[in-house]
Parts: C-alpha cells; sequence; structure tokens
C-alpha cells in the first residue's frame, strides 16, 4: 500500500467501519481504506463481526496496519473497553472517528413510538457522546487529538421524521461544544455533513421498503442534488481525510456539509 504522509504515524479509532452487503461501499470502510492510504494506524470497531471483519481484510490486504474488536456503542461498559484496548495496543488515541448511524424506524410525531426514539437516539447520539467521553482523557493527557463525528445535511434541513433530524442537529451541538471545551488542550473537533449519498444503508433498505430497484432510487436522489448526482462514500472520507490531518490543524467546531450543494436550496 502506498502511504503519503498525511496520517503517518497517527492512531486512528474508527467506530462504525463495517462494510454492509451492496453494490457500493459504506462510509466507514471508505474512511478506513482512506487513513490506511494515508499512513494511519487503525484500530476498527463495529456491532457486525462479518461487516468489521470484511473492512479489515481489505486493509490487511492492501499492507495497511489494522486491529478490531466487536463491540456496541450504545453500552458504557463496551464505549470504555473500545477505548481501553485501543490505548492498550497502541498507547495513544490521535483520531476518533464517530460513524455511527441510522433511521430505520423513524417516523411522524405522532405516530412514532418512544422505543423507536430511544433506539435512534442511543446509536446515533448517546453512543457517540459516549465515545467522546472515554476517548477525550487520553486526548488531553496527550494535548493533543481530532474527534470527527458523521452528522448529516438532515440535522439543517426538512425531513418528513423526527428522530433522525434531531439526533444530527444533536451531534452538530455535541461537536461544536466539545471543540470550545477541549480547545485549550489542543483537541479539535469537527462535524461531517453527508447529503444524499450512494451507499448500501441509504440506497437498499429504501429499495427494499419500496418494492423497487435499487436504480429507482439512484434517479429520485440524484435529480434532488443540485450537481445532479449524489455522493460516494469517497466524498466523506476524503474529508474525514482532511479534517484529520494537519493540513486542518487550525479547522475545529466547524459542520461541513459534503452534499454536492444541496442545503445552498435552503436559500
Amino acid at each position: 500500500m502506498m502511504q503519503s504522509q498525511r496520517l503517518k504515524q497517527k492512531i486512528a479509532l474508527i467506530i462504525g467501519a463495517g462494510q454492509q452487503p451492496g453494490q457500493t461501499l459504506g462510509n466507514g470502510r471508505a474512511t478506513a481504506e482512506r487513513f490506511a492510504q494515508e499512513g494511519a494506524t487503525l484500530f476498527l470497531v463495529d456491532i457486525n463481526a462479518d461487516w468489521l471483519n470484511e473492512t479489515v481484510q481489505a486493509i490487511r490486504a492492501a499492507g495497511g496496519q489494522v486491529e478490531s474488536l466487536v463491540a456496541d456503542i450504545t453500552k458504557e461498559s463496551e464505549c470504555s473497553k473500545i477505548v481501553a484496548e485501543c490505548f492498550k495496543k497502541y498507547g495513544r488515541i490521535d483520531i476518533l472517528h464517530n460513524n455511527v448511524g441510522l433511521s430505520k424506524g423513524d417516523k411522524k410525531t405522532p405516530e412514532l413510538d418512544v422505543s423507536s426514539w430511544e433506539y435512534i437516539m442511543d446509536r446515533n447520539l448517546k453512543g457517540m457522546f459516549m465515545m467522546c467521553k472515554h476517548t477525550l482523557p487520553i486526548m488531553i493527557e496527550q494535548k493533543s487529538g481530532c474527534i470527527i463525528n458523521i452528522s448529516s445535511t438532515a440535522s439543517m434541513a426538512a425531513r418528513p421524521t423526527i428522530t433522525y433530524k434531531t439526533s444530527k442537529a444533536g451531534v452538530n451541538a455535541l461537536t461544536q461544544h466539545i471543540a470550545i471545551e477541549n480547545a485549550p488542550f489542543g483537541i479539535r473537533a469537527n462535524a461531517i455533513l453527508p447529503g444524499l449519498m450512494d451507499t448500501p444503508m441509504a440506497i437498499n433498505r429504501r429499495a427494499e421498503e419500496r418494492g423497487v430497484s435499487p436504480d429507482l432510487i439512484r434517479q429520485e436522489r440524484n435529480a434532488l442534488v443540485p450537481l445532479k448526482r449524489m455522493g460516494s462514500a469517497w466524498d466523506v472520507a476524503n474529508a474525514a481525510v482532511f479534517l484529520a490531518s494537519d493540513e486542518a490543524a487550525y479547522v475545529t467546531g466547524v459542520l461541513l456539509p459534503v452534499d454536492g450543494g444541496l442545503l445552498q436550496k435552503r436559500g
């Protein structure tokens, strides 16, 4: 694997690195591959062992350095274990990349069960908070660190259902708070807001729920974007590489849309 210097000697902890089945790559897998290509040493986490192993094998086949752990970030004891295992293996954590998120089960406000609200919130916001909580003491001790949280343009745009939008708006606030709170320790925190992306989670689920082809979903979503095409997981991964690198050493508290101009339609 060819390695440049952008993330050389950095230890990257990536949460949600597993690859879901589908025709395209997911954001977690693409980010893991790009971080490895840029020289980072990886510690990858996912709740699905098969999905995680697929990413691990791809990284190793390309010559990357990677360890992994199957864990559930909705449980604080497992968040603590993730951080402890990564630190035990490598002695530091330079990058925390939080990629877990879902919208399945979300509904309009009067129709939403409280259990569905809690299920989505636990995975999209609570788990992210707990990973930050347990990673920050290490970064504070180091006097350095970079946290990247995957949010969504849904946090800033109209959406027919409530929980996903609310959880991602919470991710934005969480990120900005962590950025200000921990800036004195040399720690940066930023969020990436993907728009309409061609990933298995985005395309396959919608095709299955509606009983239509994935290509129809793609056509509909492409038409909504000013650039007339969805983004790919590589677009998210490339943004993450920049934010994780020393090129972004003066960038913190930023909510970075990666959306082909989608949010500009608000104006």
